[in-house]
């Protein structure tokens, strides 16, 4: 059974919005398009594929780190949904 929490609308902050689209949208279409602007973008790093290098707009969406890690990303994205 899918997750309640994973389908429910949450807004997306202005930085977030940048990336992956207006919200509200649920968490799982947040991920799900988050990782199609990483793969479109060539943002994966090639050699340590957990890592993410951010360009200009997830920069403002991971606090201004350049790089991150999967985990990571999941705990940074968290502070720009409501």
């Amino acid at each position: 059974m899918a997750n309640p929490a994973l389908m429910k609308p949450l807004n997306v902050s202005p930085e977030l919005a940048a990336v992956v689209g207006k919200g509200p949208m649920p968490r799982g279409q947040v991920v799900k398009k988050l990782w199609e602007y990483i793969k479109k973008n060539g943002l994966q790093d090639q050699e340590n594929k957990r890592n993410i290098n951010a360009d200009e707009n997830l920069k403002k969406v991971f606090g201004g780190k350049a790089t991150v890690n999967m985990f990571e990303m999941t705990k940074l994205v968290s502070k720009h949904l409501s």
